[in-house]
């Protein structure tokens, strides 16, 4: 994932919500003879988690051929989207989770089995045997003190720890994640987590007042603020976005 800082201005529109409803364009066609011209951005295997301070689309490469962590302080919505998107590059999604009718309905949606979304409870994911055929991302949605996980994040297998506030085990898992995404948290929170990942005072400041479905996302060297748009599909299987569940 790409992650660059913006300008004030650029991330106060984006941290209040407004100014992202994408892009409106006319309609375009092609001709057959222009077909073969036709050339499209396409980088690893990722997860588009929604669209940064500029509207354009920002883009989490989760199929990985080596070990990526990564936590979320924040809600079970934005998990779940990012779930249903992992599923639809291809993604085989374990969710570890104490809350499975939470979940139910999304994995009934996505599909069960090798190909699809399964459900295990805290503790008893089984070995997934992700390869590059068949990537894995596992979900682990634990509550605020996840215990360590049986199945660990290696070769095409990622994990993603969503964590509802800050806990104490937090600034462990969040040293050890290669990726950060962090929601509206308490003014405290946020001056822990601000502590935590070294963020500027503006940036640590702003993270009570992000709206909801947007996400400060955060690798050791660069940040970026990303607003999360549910599809039509999405909405009718999730809802709206919200930070609380």
């Amino acid at each position: 994932m790409a992650l660059t800082s913006h300008a004030p201005d650029l991330a106060e529109r984006l941290r209040t919500g407004f100014g992202l409803l994408g892009p409106r364009h006319q309609r375009h066609s092609l001709t057959p003879e222009h077909l073969d011209a036709l050339s499209l951005p396409i980088g690893d295997d990722g997860v588009v988690v929604g669209v940064d301070a500029e509207g354009q689309p920002a883009v989490m490469g989760i199929n990985r051929p080596t070990p990526y962590d990564i936590v979320l302080i924040g809600g079970l919505w934005t998990a779940q989207v990012l779930a249903l998107r992992a599923a639809a590059t291809g993604a085989r999604v374990a969710v570890e989770t104490g809350r499975s009718q939470q979940w139910a309905q999304l994995v009934q949606a996505v599909g069960g089995g090798q190909s699809g979304m399964t459900l295990h409870e805290v503790g008893r994911v089984p070995p997934q045997g992700a390869s590059a055929g068949g990537p894995v991302l596992v979900i682990r949605d634990c509550g605020m003190r996840p215990p360590r996980g049986r199945v660990a994040s290696a070769p095409w297998q990622s994990v993603l720890t969503l964590l509802p506030y800050l806990s104490p085990v937090a600034p462990r898992l969040m040293r050890q994640a290669r990726l950060v995404g962090v929601q509206r948290v308490s003014p405290d929170e946020a001056a822990e987590i601000g502590r935590v990942m070294g963020l500027p005072r503006g940036e640590s400041e702003s993270l009570p007042t992000l709206a909801d479905g947007v996400t400060l996302w955060c690798t050791d060297r660069d940040r970026q603020y990303v607003m999360t748009q549910a599809t039509d599909a999405e909405t009718g299987l999730l809802g709206t976005a919200r930070r609380m569940d």
